[in-house]
This record gives structure tokens, C-alpha cells and sequence, in this order.
């Protein structure tokens, strides 16, 4: 009984020092503004108040799946106006966002201080030929891109959600691109139920 008490310190003593927690933070708070370019605060309000932003990767990858999956290839080919992207292509342009927000996080997190550049997304958008693909390959490329996000940040050791740099002649901190990922979703989350009727 006493070796089993001893385990059960020890593993404690481990999660609190984050060992089994993946190396992950065990509390989080949401990025101070300092930490991001004023264009990145509308989409960290929508998440501000998430306790745990790496769980979230994996609940909000749920939601997104569960919203889309259903729809056929016709009706991911639908633009609620003209010259508005078709669902497909705002699928697209969410594993585009997701990698690049990703290496961001990626290049800050491992101490990188090199300026990182900005994209455009419009141009992104109008030469990937997301109408053209499969709609059930853009959901994987998607799935996949936020696999290879949690995997990244689960690795994360503490001291590098600290870590301060520049994208897109902004502060960035890995702290606050997390967050930000989660936002940016949530954004077009929002776009998906108000302005394209999905359910």
C-alpha cells in the first residue's frame, strides 16, 4: 500500500511539473495585447475565454467535421453572393491559415527571432483551385493540417509560449497564435451559420 501512495505522489508531482502534461502549460490565460498586431483582436475576443486552448484544437476540429462532413460536393460548391469564395474554397483557405499561422508558432516557439513575412489570402484563394478538388479531400487536408497543429503544441515545452517575434511586421507571441488559430476558425465558423446557411 505504501509503493502505491508513493505512485501516486510521484505522478502527481510529474503533472505538476507539466511532464505528463504533454509540457503543455497547466494554466493558460488569454495573450495580453502587446503580444499580437491589432488586427488579431477580433478573433482572440471570440476565444478569450477558452480554459484550455489545446483541448480546444481537438473539440473545435470536432465541431468543425461534424458541421461539414454531411454536405455533399454540390453543396460545398455553393457562394452565398458573387465573387464570394464557395465553401470549398473557405475550407481551403482554413488549412491554408492553419499552416501558416502554425509555422509561426513553430519558428517563435523554438526562439526564432528572423521577421516572418505576411500572405495574402485572396491571392492564396485564387490560385488553389479549391472548386476543382474533392470536397471530402479538402475536410482531410483540413483535418490533417490541425493534426500536425495539436502535435506541435502539445510538444510546446512552457517557456516557449513566452517567446516574443514578428510576423507580418507585428507582434507575435506562440501564446497568442494559438489562440488565434482557435479564433480564426471560430470566425469562419460564425461566416458558415450567418452567411452560408450551414447547420
Amino acid at each position: 500500500m505504501a509503493d502505491l501512495r508513493v505512485l501516486e505522489r510521484r505522478f502527481s508531482d510529474l503533472l505538476c511539473l507539466g511532464t505528463l502534461a504533454g509540457m503543455m502549460p497547466l494554466s493558460w490565460r488569454a495573450p495580453a495585447v502587446d503580444e499580437f498586431a491589432p488586427f488579431f483582436a477580433g478573433y482572440i475576443a471570440r476565444v478569450a475565454r477558452v480554459a484550455d486552448p489545446i483541448d480546444e484544437l481537438d473539440a473545435q476540429r470536432a465541431r468543425l467535421l461534424t458541421m461539414l462532413m454531411p454536405l455533399s460536393d454540390d453543396q460545398a460548391s455553393f457562394r452565398y453572393a458573387a465573387g464570394k469564395w464557395s465553401i470549398k474554397a473557405l475550407v481551403g483557405h482554413l488549412a491554408d491559415a492553419e499552416r501558416i499561422l502554425a509555422y509561426r508558432l513553430l519558428r517563435i516557439g523554438r526562439g526564432d527571432d528572423t521577421p516572418l513575412p505576411g500572405w495574402d489570402e485572396n491571392l492564396y484563394a485564387a490560385t488553389a483551385a479549391f472548386d476543382d478538388r474533392a470536397w471530402s479531400d479538402l475536410l482531410d487536408d483540413w483535418r490533417a493540417a490541425r493534426d500536425s497543429t495539436i502535435a506541435l503544441v502539445r510538444g510546446m515545452p512552457d517557456e516557449a509560449w513566452e517567446r516574443r517575434g514578428v510576423a507580418n511586421n507585428g507582434p507575435a507571441t506562440p501564446r497568442a497564435l494559438l489562440y488565434i488559430i482557435l479564433g480564426h476558425v471560430e470566425h469562419h465558423l460564425a461566416v458558415l451559420l450567418e452567411r452560408y446557411g450551414v447547420r
